[in-house]
């Protein structure tokens, strides 16, 4: 068999161009800054005479004769990530957690393996010390004889690590700074961390031990490194939020054992991250806003899960010429197309008003059903007429005023029957096949925001 010897050569990602040294333009196609180092491989001696390659013998089999069989899993200490994976960890799994600088990471993923005291676990970190992790396992107030911790950014170093304790799991804190002796280019870099990932994904599979990888996000909220790390990872799991806030929600963006709908939502604690079983209570003021006006519960669904948020809206009249619109955890250009419909459709002059809306606990919310909860709070402070005590609201606006039907309505309705809300607006033909009767709790269908108004305010 031919010996082989590994060098390495850069290739443009646009198209894929070779080349034995860097150039900072592509010579092929004129593009900037996209060649990346990669190991190719070169035969310097030819096999010997007669021998031939031996190929592993394969064959198509047809979809009914796979047996399928169940994935075995390991179930972590957090229920919220048990839930975010699909059930537990899958051996053999390559696991992606990118995140924001100082959201929680490490945390989130030390305090589950301080607490797993059956398997042999090897958290590698290439960022901090162990003193670091030691005084982070203590304010977590959790200690363990089984986690071992090694501070080291070599790959193949760490490979001799993993021979030597044999783990059942594997941390890597952060891909982004282990390296290779195979590539002469920095950590961090595209090759590096494509020839990591792929190093890492190979043990993986054929020792069947899960790997979780922590990873960096760019300034646009993408996980830093090339596109192919997150094709070749298991599940892809992004833990967002903002430092200025204590909620931090665990969202799939991949998930190959498991949904991507659910979600999973932590307090930032001083001893680290508790779960939210229930969100809903925590985001929701004690009064409720009780007496207030420019408050409103919108019923909203992220993934799988609904939950009830807290909208805050503040109208007055502009101080300066031009009116101020301030929007916190909403989309912007939304709120001023609401503002639109409520000027033409319904009537109500706020061209010449500042509007300021929040969204209570930090939360950022996309979904298009708390359109009737925003409207509902910005006519509430333009009035100065509270929402009464229990109302809640779930209902998406279009431009011509009216309310469009929304999904898992029946969740949404059991959800807010479930914190004790007594009555809930609901889009006019949104009930089709559900028996509003059994719902406990009295439900309003409108068909026009000004229906709304009149069904809120009287």
């Amino acid at each position: 068999m031919a010996k082989k010897t590994v060098k390495t050569a850069w290739f443009c990602t646009e198209c894929g161009a070779e080349s034995s040294k860097w150039e900072g333009r592509c010579p092929v196609c004129g593009a900037w800054n996209t060649m990346v180092e990669e190991r190719v491989a070169t035969a310097t001696a030819s096999p010997a005479k007669g021998a031939s390659r031996q190929r592993r013998a394969t064959r198509a089999m047809a979809v009914n004769e796979i047996e399928a069989l169940s994935e075995p899993r390991i179930m972590m200490p957090s229920k919220e990530l048990n839930r975010v994976l699909g059930g537990g960890l899958v051996a053999g799994s390559l696991v992606l957690l990118g995140g924001e600088p100082g959201i929680g990471k490490s945390t989130l993923v030390l305090q589950n393996l301080l607490s797993i005291k059956s398997r042999t676990i090897l958290y590698v970190s290439g960022e901090e010390s162990a003193t670091q992790l030691k005084l982070r396992a203590d304010r977590i107030g959790r200690g363990s004889d089984n986690v071992f911790i090694v501070c080291e950014t070599s790959l193949e170093t760490i490979f001799d690590h993993i021979e030597a304790v044999q783990p059942s799991i594997l941390v890597v804190d952060s891909i982004q700074t282990i390296a290779s002796d195979a590539l002469d280019s920095a950590a961090g870099s595209v090759g590096q961390v494509r020839e990591c990932a792929a190093r890492l994904l190979k043990y993986a599979k054929a020792e069947n031990v899960p790997v979780l990888l922590i990873g960096h996000i760019t300034k646009e909220g993408s996980l830093a490194g090339p596109k192919v790390l997150e094709h070749i990872v298991d599940a892809v799991l992004q833990f967002e939020g903002d430092n200025r806030y204590m909620y931090r929600i665990l969202r799939p963006i991949k998930n190959r054992f498991g949904s991507t709908s659910e979600l999973g939502i932590y307090e930032m604690a001083r001893t680290g991250l508790r779960e939210v079983s229930n969100p809903s209570e925590m985001l929701l003021s004690h009064d409720g806003g009780d007496g207030l006006s420019g408050v409103a519960i919108g019923v909203t669904v992220d993934g799988a899960r609904p939950f009830l948020i807290e909208v805050q809206a503040l109208v007055s009249t502009a101080a300066y010429g031009t009116p101020q619109r301030s929007v916190t955890g909403f989309d912007s250009k939304r709120m001023n197309m609401l503002l639109a419909v409520l000027e033409k459709r319904v009537g109500f002059k706020l061209a010449q008003k500042d509007v300021f809306l929040n969204i209570a606990g930090g939360l950022r919310v996309n979904d298009p059903a708390l359109d009737l909860g925003v409207i509902c709070a910005i006519l509430s402070s333009n009035v100065d007429m509270a929402v009464p005590k229990g109302w809640c609201m779930a209902g998406e606006v279009g431009l011509t005023g009216e309310i469009r039907p929304v999904t898992r309505i029946e969740q949404r309705i059991s959800e807010a029957a479930k914190l004790g809300m007594t009555d809930i607006l609901v889009p006019s033909g949104n009930l089709k096949g559900i028996d509003a009767a059994s719902a406990g709790i009295n439900i309003h269908e409108v068909a026009k925001v000004e229906d709304a108004f009149r069904a809120v305010f009287g």
